[in-house]
C-alpha cells in the first residue's frame, strides 16, 4: 500500500465501525482526509481491533512522524544555570527522548473531542489507538479516577519516545491557591520519580495545566523548575530534563527563569 492507501484503508476501517457513518464520503483534499481519521481515532472507544488495522496503522503513523521530522533531546543545548536542564520550544510528540509527559484529564483515557488542541489529544493521534487501549487496561484495573498530582506510565507505541508518562494536573476555577500549586509540585515530582524508577536517563515537560485548565503560566513555571531543580539535587539517575513549550510566551518566561 502506498501511504495515501494506507489512510484510505485506515478510515474506510474506522467508519465501518460506526454504522451512523458508514455512508460518510471520503474527502479528496489529503489535509480533509488527515483531520477525518484524527477525529475518527479521537472518539474511538479503547476496545481491541484486528492486528491487520493495527500494522498498517503502525506503518502509516511512524511514516508520519518521519515525514514530520524528529528532534534529538541528545543534541539540545542546555540550560547555562544546571546543564540537567533543557528548554526546547517545539512539537512534543517529534522529540526523540526516553519520555514525554502527557497532561492528561482524571479517566485517563485521551481526549474525546475530535481534533481538540490540547496537548492529550495530540500525543494520543500521533501514538495511535494502542494508547488509549492501554490507559482504558491501566484505569479498569484501577477501578477509579486518576487522582491529581499522581503519574502513570505506558508504552509511546507510534511516538518517538519510548514512554508516555500521564498525569492530571490542577484544574484552576477562580483563585489560584495553595492547594493547586501543591498539586502542580506533585505532578512533577510523581513524573520524576516514576521515571527515575523504571530507570529512564531524559524526561520531557509539556507545560502542565497551564491550558484547559488555567494554571497562571508564570507561577507554573516556577513551581515545575523549582521542584525539577530540587529533585535532581538527590537523583542520580535522570540526566536531561526537557521544558517542552508551544507558545513564545511560555518560552520567554522559561527562558527568563533559566538565565
Amino acid at each position: 500500500m502506498t501511504h495515501s492507501e494506507k489512510r484510505l484503508y485506515l478510515i474506510k476501517e474506522l467508519l465501518s465501525e460506526l454504522p451512523q457513518y458508514r455512508n460518510t464520503e471520503i474527502p479528496d483534499n489529503v489535509d480533509e482526509q488527515k483531520r477525518l481519521l484524527r477525529s475518527l481515532m479521537n472518539i474511538r472507544p479503547p476496545h481491541p481491533i484486528e492486528t491487520k488495522f493495527l500494522k498498517i496503522q503502525d506503518e502509516y503513523l511512524g511514516e508520519e512522524v518521519i515525514e514530520k521530522g524528529i528532534t534529538d533531546s541528545a543534541t539540545l543545548p542546555v540550560s547555562p544555570v544546571n546543564n540537567r536542564l533543557i528548554l526546547w520550544r517545539g512539537d512534543i510528540t517529534t522529540l526523540k527522548v526516553d519520555a514525554i509527559v502527557n497532561a492528561a484529564n482524571s479517566a485517563l483515557r485521551g481526549c474525546f473531542v475530535p481534533c481538540h488542541s490540547c496537548v492529550d489529544n495530540i500525543i494520543h493521534s500521533v501514538s495511535g489507538i494502542q494508547l488509549r487501549l492501554a490507559c482504558d487496561e491501566i484505569m479498569t484495573k484501577q477501578g477509579y479516577d486518576e487522582p491529581t498530582g499522581k503519574a502513570k506510565i505506558t508504552p509511546a507505541f507510534n511516538l518517538p519516545c519510548n514512554y508516555v508518562l500521564h498525569t492530571v494536573g490542577p484544574i484552576v476555577l477562580g483563585q489560584l491557591t495553595k492547594n493547586h500549586c501543591r498539586q502542580l509540585a506533585d505532578c512533577y515530582q510523581s513524573c520524576l520519580k516514576l521515571a527515575s524508577d523504571r530507570k529512564l536517563k531524559s524526561i520531557a515537560f509539556c507545560c502542565i495545566s497551564t491550558g484547559e485548565f488555567r494554571f497562571p503560566q508564570e507561577k507554573a513555571a516556577e513551581i515545575a523548575i523549582k521542584t525539577v531543580s530540587d529533585y535532581l539535587q538527590t537523583d542520580i539517575q535522570i540526566e536531561k530534563v526537557v521544558f517542552n513549550v508551544f507558545k513564545q510566551e511560555d518560552y520567554d518566561i522559561y527562558k527568563g527563569l533559566l538565565t
